[in-house]
């Protein structure tokens, strides 16, 4: 019976596919000692020894260091207790591993310099708690002064990157982006002279109605224009300029006039930055929700069509 056989270390080799230095090895760590020898003294083993040299490179495949194994193996050690205690290390080795491939990536292909390779491995290494201040930086340079309003308390919350304990690979190339970001004084500016010139609007507006986002208002007269072909400079154009106009009047509460078109234009311009949307998706990554829709076509189509007709 095969529970009674007993295999000499070629034949244990070739059960298991280990070497027979490999088994040696163990043998001399008492990780699988042999059941007896032959005649001649070579060391032989018992089915068991099969099971044992599966269970060792199973766990040596797995990154258990050989004392843990040899503590599994004489049952000192539970397996799950060393499973799960395996799984968290390597947890963060992975997690370690996505985000220098996140640098690497965006290396590869934006090109950057030494200086911003640098400056990207150092945001991708940053600890938690080093996260959550530059995290909070960022929101206090935009919403500081202003986020006691319960609408730009939610705007702040929106804009809170949420980084998993283990992301993937996406999302860690979304946060070491995101991250450089929110440290360009440039950028930081732009969304502080969003928020403010959001916050005058509120503060002179009337009903909740005129509020509106002028995101949405854009996105909801221009799109159809976009979707048919019509020009910014077309006669097609007008009512659309004069239902921007109209909505941004009554919201700052007062004539549409030539300073209003000029006030409208330079809010339009604030918020058509191309880096604000950029903003918006990596955070839509990292905080795994859906991809928002771009606003860029019918920012830049809205801009051109103000401006030709301030221009008359």
């Amino acid at each position: 019976m095969d529970g009674d056989t007993l295999y000499p270390i070629g034949e244990l080799a070739r059960r298991t596919g280990l070497t027979v230095k490999t088994i040696r090895f163990y043998s001399d760590r008492g990780i699988v000692t042999p059941t007896d020898r032959s005649p001649a003294g070579y060391r032989l083993y018992d089915i068991d020894a099969v099971a044992r040299l599966d269970l060792v490179r199973t766990l040596r495949e797995l990154g258990v260091d050989l004392s843990t194994i040899r503590r599994v193996v004489d049952r000192e050690l539970p397996l799950p207790e060393v499973a799960a205690t395996h799984a968290e290390a390597l947890a963060v080795q992975i997690r370690v591993l996505r985000l220098r491939h996140a640098v690497l990536t965006a290396v590869a292909e934006r090109g950057l310099t030494a200086e911003e390779t640098d400056l990207m491995h150092k945001l991708a290494q940053l600890s938690d708690d080093e996260r959550r201040r530059l995290i909070g930086d960022f929101l206090d340079a935009a919403f500081g002064g202003v986020d006691h309003d319960t609408a730009f308390a939610g705007a702040r919350r929106s804009m809170t990157p949420e980084v998993p304990d283990s992301p993937d690979a996406e999302q860690a190339r979304a946060w070491v982006e995101w991250a450089e970001l929110a440290m360009d004084p440039d950028f930081r500016a732009g969304v502080r002279r969003m928020v403010e010139g959001h916050a005058a609007e509120r503060a002179q507006g009337g009903t909740v109605g005129l509020r509106r986002d002028l995101g949405a208002v854009v996105r909801d007269l221009v799109g159809p224009a976009l979707a048919a072909g019509t020009t910014p400079a077309s006669h097609q154009a007008d009512s659309i300029v004069t239902a921007l106009a109209a909505h941004y009047a009554h919201l700052l509460g007062r004539p549409d006039d030539a300073e209003l078109r000029r006030l409208l234009l330079a809010r339009l311009e604030t918020v058509s930055d191309p880096r604000r949307e950029r903003h918006l998706q990596l955070l839509a990554v990292i905080n795994g929700w859906p991809a928002p829709e771009s606003l860029v076509p019918a920012f830049a189509w809205s801009i051109e069509a103000v401006r030709l007709r301030m221009e008359r």
